[in-house]
C-alpha cells in the first residue's frame, strides 16, 4: 500500500509574497495547471540569479503546496535555497520580490543574483 506524504517546501514565502503570486495568477489568467517555479540560474553579478515564474511542473521537479499554491522546484536547487524566504515589497522606492537566503554567501546590490 502506498503512502502520500506532503513534503515541507525548502523556501517560505511572506503573507505579502503569497497575496502578490495569487493575484498575478488571477490578473494574467495563469492556467490552473501551472505553479510558481523558484530557482537559481546561472549569471547575474555575483554567479547565480534567482528564478521565479509560472510554469508547468516537469519530471525532475518536486512539487510543495503553499496555501493554495504549488510550488515548483526542480530537485538540483534546493540546496541553493534550503530556507530562504520570499517576500514582496511595494513602496515608493521599490516593487517587487525579494529573496532572503540564509544559503548566499554573498550578494550584490541588485538583490537577485548570489554566490553560493
Amino acid at each position: 500500500m502506498e503512502s502520500t506524504t506532503v513534503k515541507k517546501a525548502p523556501i517560505s514565502l511572506t503573507e505579502r509574497a503569497l497575496h502578490e503570486v495569487k493575484a498575478i495568477m488571477n490578473d494574467k489568467n495563469v492556467p490552473a495547471e501551472y505553479g510558481l517555479r523558484i530557482g537559481v540560474q546561472g549569471g547575474g553579478c555575483s554567479g547565480m540569479s534567482y528564478l521565479l515564474g509560472f510554469d508547468k511542473a516537469k519530471d525532475a521537479d518536486e512539487i510543495f503546496e503553499l496555501e493554495g499554491v504549488q510550488l515548483i522546484m526542480d530537485k538540483k536547487h534546493a540546496m541553493y535555497v534550503l530556507g530562504m524566504e520570499v517576500d514582496f515589497q511595494d513602496g515608493l522606492n521599490a516593487r517587487g520580490f525579494i529573496f532572503n537566503n540564509p544559503q548566499a554567501k554573498s550578494t550584490c546590490g541588485c538583490g537577485s543574483s548570489f554566490s553560493a
